[in-house]
């Protein structure tokens, strides 16, 4: 199943993403198709963040990701995180 398809996958991606980045929000507050990064992003997450993410990313699912382009395309939302996690 393609991860933008599995709603308990991406939950458990937004919580990942809350736990690492002692986010005050809760998972739904996170819309799968918001931007995470940026300023027209809702929680505004930042370079320290995804490197955050990244590592918790690679320990948990196995997933290296070293350029931080490609972390910025993979990460633009829940959607395109959840898809290269899981693309089928």
């Amino acid at each position: 199943m393609k991860g933008s398809s599995d709603a308990n996958f991406k939950r458990e991606l937004k919580e990942l993403i809350i736990d690492e980045c002692d986010l005050e929000i809760g998972p739904d507050d996170i819309d799968d198709d918001s931007a995470l990064f940026g300023s027209d992003s809702p929680i505004g997450l930042d370079s320290v963040d995804a490197l955050q993410i990244s590592i918790a990313v690679q320990n948990k699912y196995g997933a290296v990701i070293t350029d931080s382009k490609v972390l910025r395309r993979v990460m633009k939302s829940i959607n395109t995180f959840a898809d290269y996690l899981r693309p089928e």
